[in-house]
């Protein structure tokens, strides 16, 4: 099947989103799940070190899990950005595929998103709404830089112009796709949390160790299941966009009509 790419609404651009995810289910759970594993094993980790009584050794676990968890958060965010460029563009890709194709972007993505990060949180400061824009303006930095290359100027420059006009549908996406995502983390979480509490009833450092080690699976299992969703999004945002201002259809239409075949695969990768 090819895809045909045209102007899509609010509503088509998240059917589109659910159906790569349905369809693609495993691999995109793949994919934000081997990085957190490691992760996962750091935490179980902490949370026997809580249960036999060596709270500061489990307070650097926790921290050093909590570096790694925005590491591994960032590296699947980065492959999962090239699987669905792949993916809505026809080409063939699997979970390795996408690791390989997007390594020389995760230095890049894991910069980025931290700078990114602390200028909507300064923005956040001064009062909500000026982080939301700025959260909004640059919320194509991550497919920018691992699609087309660039540093963070490049890349949050490149995304205020793309996505200049369409501020408030990334708005609408945002918000549907975090609510899904809170829900289903709820839905996980808080079954496991009341099995901790039962299991670890009358021994306090049992019960402490239980609920940490419950927190950390079911943050592995909500963020495997959801967590690709808000990326899937913003990707397809992305060709939608440059459809929509650069014509990308017909670029894209254009390089598969050369005997080049690398054409079509620097058409689907880089900003032409």
């Amino acid at each position: 099947m090819v895809t045909v790419l045209r102007p899509l609404s609010t509503s088509e651009l998240l059917d589109r989103t659910f159906h790569l995810y349905r369809n693609n289910f495993l691999m995109f759970a793949g994919i934000v799940a081997i990085p957190q594993l490691a992760v996962l094993a750091l935490q179980i980790g902490g949370a026997a070190l809580v249960r036999q009584g060596h709270p500061m050794v489990f307070a650097l676990t926790a921290f050093v899990a909590g570096i790694g968890s925005y590491v591994a958060i960032q590296i699947s965010q980065a492959a999962t950005v090239m699987a669905v460029s792949n993916l809505h563009l026809d080409n063939p890709v699997s979970i390795g595929s996408a690791f390989s194709m997007s390594k020389g972007s995760m230095l890049r993505v894991i910069g980025i998103t931290f700078a990114v990060a602390i200028a909507v949180g300064v923005a956040f400061i001064f009062l909500i709404v000026p982080g939301i824009y700025v959260a909004l303006m640059w919320s194509l930095a991550i497919p920018v830089t691992v699609l087309e290359g660039g540093g963070l100027g490049v890349s949050t420059t490149r995304s205020k112009e793309l996505t200049k006009g369409s501020r408030g549908r990334i708005f609408v996406i945002y918000l549907l796709v975090g609510i899904l995502a809170f829900v289903a983390s709820l839905v996980i979480q808080f079954p496991l949390q009341l099995i901790a509490r039962s299991l670890g009833h009358g021994n306090p450092l049992g019960t402490l160790a239980l609920t940490q080690g419950m927190q950390a699976t079911g943050s592995f299992i909500s963020t495997s299941l959801v967590g690709s969703l808000a990326t899937i999004a913003l990707t397809l945002v992305y060709y939608d966009l440059r459809v929509r201002k650069e014509g990308f259809d017909l670029q894209l239409m254009m390089a598969r009509l050369q005997p080049d075949s690398q054409a079509v695969a620097a058409t689907a990768t880089a900003k032409i």
